[in-house]
């Protein structure tokens, strides 16, 4: 088993957690005691960071994720001991942002130090 396939089946294990997190009773939810709202950025960077080494395509990982993270606060609004908020959802948006900018400057950075090694190798060959 490779590490990217065992990388995709805990990303794919954690949005099923973190669905049953969020959806379940309050008491369910993990606190940092930091404030919810860095509760929601901090958890949806990791997360989302976590995806994008899965996953290396960042802006599309993003956007799903920013979509998720949206649905589940307003589907929060369901369960009785539970109420949605709209800056829960901004904040969570915010944290997944971040990270999929961050993993596409990193992925963009590495093309261009490989190309360029790359250039520089066949240079010195010729």
């Amino acid at each position: 088993m490779t590490i990217k396939l065992m990388l995709r089946i805990c990303s794919v294990a954690g949005l099923v957690l973190l669905l049953l997190v969020g959806l379940g009773p309050a008491k369910w939810a993990p606190r940092s005691g930091l404030g919810w709202e860095i509760d929601h950025f901090v958890g949806y960077f990791v997360f989302t960071l976590m995806f994008c080494l899965a996953w290396p395509r960042p802006l599309v990982v993003g956007g799903a994720i920013m979509a998720f993270a949206v649905l589940l606060e307003g589907l929060q609004a369901l369960p009785p001991d539970r109420s949605s908020n709209l800056m829960a959802a901004v904040y969570s948006a915010l944290g997944v942002l971040a990270a999929a900018l961050l993993a596409e400057l990193f992925i963009r950075a590495q093309r261009r130090f490989q190309s360029k090694w790359a250039d520089g190798n066949s240079a010195q060959g010729a």
